[in-house]
């Protein structure tokens, strides 16, 4: 996948490179909390609450990093301006977008504006989502703003952890790191979000896919130089701007990769590879898996089981078909033909980004293809 690549970078990273500590812990096991999201998810094994002065926490303090702005310096979009397909000047088909469809509501959301917001607070298909992205890490991720029922906003902290963005929930200013996707800083700490399964795609072939999308507009309230990345080259340097606890040699730091978490496994995918292969059908977890990718940067990844059968998975160019039944597929994991026609696989939620990330946050990380399969 090519990352597009835009301006020299600018103050901002500039800042960054002056980044300091936040503080130093010392902490104490708590009592861990009640699970806190819309899946009643519970909380990991490998989460250990502690308490330093009061503080509830499940990372070393001493790694939240200051990230060169200040909380909310890098505001969200919080009443995004979305235009139709047909009438968005300002796009162009190479441009990357987090895409959404949820309920037949299809939005994109182009990374040249997320770049200098990180989170959108929106509603689509009647629920309520956080659309995140970190640069740093090149990490995409999309949750659901649900706390106790209730919708919520996060913003930005201004901080980091492991390189990748901290954000906060409004209601109780709790940290949550994106990576993970779990409250790491504040009352709420240990809780999870849920995540909505997403695509990373190029604007031409999400709209050619969804010609109904709308699209976030550059109408964000904000005065920023949108078609201006501060980052410039860093997508490519292979330098890391910010510490991370584990240096993983077994990819370049910024290869592009999907990750997948299921239950205590975690296994990192070579986008390249997925791309190169058009499917992937794989076992992790205890889960059947199949990895597709028709479009250029995008994976999707759905669940093999139907029923009674595991279901294996072909590709001949033009379509795709399981060995089982004969039965062809389409790109949402619906079957439009033969003995199962109308039957849907269970898609899954992805975690994309550079590897570095992926490895510092996930040591025990399985890699496709280098004999862990």
């Amino acid at each position: 996948m090519s990352i597009k690549l835009l301006a020299p970078a600018c103050a901002i990273v500039l800042a960054m490179l002056a980044a300091t500590a936040y503080g130093v812990s010392n902490g104490t096991d708590a009592a861990p909390p009640a699970p806190h999201n819309g899946t009643a998810a519970e909380l990991p094994a490998n989460i250990t609450i502690m308490e330093t002065d009061g503080v509830l926490h499940t990372i070393p303090l001493e790694d939240i990093r200051y990230g060169g702005v200040p909380k909310d310096g890098i505001p969200s979009i919080d009443a995004p301006v979305f235009r139709n397909a047909t009438d968005a000047p300002f796009m162009d088909d190479a441009d990357v977008v987090i895409g959404l469809r949820i309920n037949g509501d299809a939005r994109a959301y182009p990374l040249f504006i997320l770049v200098w917001h990180e989170i959108v607070n929106d509603e689509v298909g009647g629920a309520p989502v956080a659309v995140t992205y970190c640069p740093l890490c090149y990490t995409s991720q999309v949750f659901e703003r649900v706390l106790d029922g209730e919708a919520v906003e996060f913003g930005t902290t201004g901080k980091l952890y492991q390189s990748n963005l901290l954000m906060y929930d409004r209601p109780t200013d709790t940290y949550w790191s994106q990576a993970l996707g779990t409250a790491v800083k504040g009352p709420l700490s240990g809780h999870i979000l849920a995540t909505v399964p997403l695509d990373l795609m190029e604007w031409g072939d999400w709209k050619s896919t969804y010609p109904e999308t709308v699209v976030l507009s550059t109408d964000t309230g904000h005065s920023r130089a949108y078609g201006v990345d501060p980052y410039g080259s860093y997508y490519t340097d292979p330098r890391i701007l910010f510490p991370v606890n584990h240096i993983d040699d077994r990819m370049p730091p910024k290869e592009v990769i999907v990750g997948m978490k299921i239950g205590g496994t975690y296994k990192a995918y070579r986008q390249a590879d997925v791309e190169s292969r058009t499917i992937i059908n794989d076992n992790m977890g205890g889960v059947s898996v199949l990895l597709l990718s028709e479009y250029a940067g995008n994976t999707r990844v759905f669940d093999r089981a139907l029923g009674n059968m595991t279901l294996t998975f072909a590709y001949n160019g033009t379509a795709l078909t399981d060995a089982e039944t004969g039965s062809e597929w389409n790109y949402e994991g619906l079957a439009v033909a033969g003995e199962l026609a109308g039957e849907q696989l269970a898609r899954l939620s992805i975690w994309p980004g550079f590897w570095f990330e992926w490895a510092a946050f996930h040591p025990e990380t399985l890699v496709y293809g280098d004999g862990q399969d």
